[in-house]
């Protein structure tokens, strides 16, 4: 990769605050450094910000460990497995406006459900469903988070969070793995990923500051909203390649 200063510099600013952004809310990182990324290097993409968001998933399992739904993981992870395969065979036969619109088009519908219609009952059904979908749309579109969240958005702050953490260190791991054994992983976006490593560990940590005020119930709101502009811009984006 060709890695200029002022590339390397909008990459820490758009990791800070992606980040940020995940530490309070338990998901969206990806959402604020993936199009940066796309635009000051391209290359990076998807390997440093699968690695990137190791970190940040076991510094959010690690600090409220104690909300795990341990039950719920497993059952999101059995979804999670099955949901990667389909959705890298989506990758390999759909084109990447297509995922896009796809993606954004699954994640509105679910906001639009979670308003309309009363909460899921928490069942082994629902949670093994949300991990397949996030499966499928984080594997294709970058779009993991927003499926366990709107799952978990009736449960308390540290449940939400620690869950969707324990979940996502597991599936960045399985990412990582299937793109290594597909010889996608090149070592200038590993580096790059592991010298981001320190600004994400901050940004996360900074938006553990605001789990007091999004947990006296603005938690919930904070998650509809994000979801929905993840869609919007999924779809937007879109709209944008196809033109």
């Amino acid at each position: 990769m060709d890695v200029t200063i002022g590339a390397v510099a909008a990459a820490v600013v758009a990791t800070a605050v992606g980040a940020t952004v995940q530490g309070s809310l338990g998901f969206g990182m990806n959402l604020v450094s993936v199009p940066v990324l796309a635009l000051v290097l391209p290359k990076a993409l998807p390997v440093t910000v699968i690695v990137l968001g190791i970190p940040v998933s076991i510094g959010m399992l690690r600090y409220e460990r104690h909300a795990v739904d341990r039950a719920g993981v497993g059952w999101i992870i059995s979804g999670r497995v099955p949901g990667t395969v389909i959705g890298a065979w989506v990758v390999a036969t759909v084109s990447t406006t297509i995922l896009q619109a796809l993606a954004g088009a699954i994640v509105l519908a679910l906001v639009v459900a979670s308003v309309a219609i009363p909460p899921l009952r928490m069942r082994r059904s629902t949670q093994f469903a949300a991990g397949l979908v996030s499966g499928v749309t984080g594997t294709s579109a970058g779009i993991g988070g927003p499926p366990l969240a709107l799952l978990y958005q009736h449960h308390p702050g540290p449940t939400m969070r620690s869950t969707l953490a324990a979940a996502f260190t597991f599936g960045t791991v399985l990412s990582l793995v299937t793109l290594g054994a597909a010889r996608q992983v090149d070592l200038g976006q590993v580096l790059l990923g592991v010298g981001l490593a320190p600004v994400v560990v901050a940004g996360s940590v900074a938006g553990r500051r605001l789990h007091g005020f999004l947990d006296r119930g603005w938690l919930r709101p904070g998650v509809l909203v994000f979801a929905g502009i993840t869609a919007v811009s999924a779809l937007v984006h879109a709209l944008i390649g196809h033109a």
